[in-house]
């Protein structure tokens, strides 16, 4: 599945600092994981907070738009898992 799609899924409920969201995703890295979210920002479907802490603090969370188009990927992506553990599935 796109990266895109993880994170939208993952931000959908919560809004997370990069690491938290880096370790809420398996398997992807940080480098995929920086440029997927800069790349939900630019879309205006993310935004990106920076606390002016030392190191600084950058949390992540998704605007009314992405949370729009997050929505339908979550009931997808719930429908899915349901079928996949379901016993029997393949």
């Amino acid at each position: 599945m796109e990266p895109g799609v993880w994170v939208l899924i993952s931000l959908r409920n919560n809004d997370f600092r990069f690491y938290e969201l880096r370790d809420s995703i398996q398997g992807i890295s940080e480098k995929m994981l920086a440029q997927t979210l800069r790349s939900l920002v630019e879309d205006g479907l993310a935004w990106r907070a920076v606390e002016p802490t030392a190191p600084p603090q950058v949390t992540y969370g998704l605007t009314e738009f992405g949370q729009d188009v997050s929505e339908p990927l979550s009931d997808l992506f719930g429908r899915i898992t349901q079928r996949l553990s379901e016993p029997g599935a393949e």
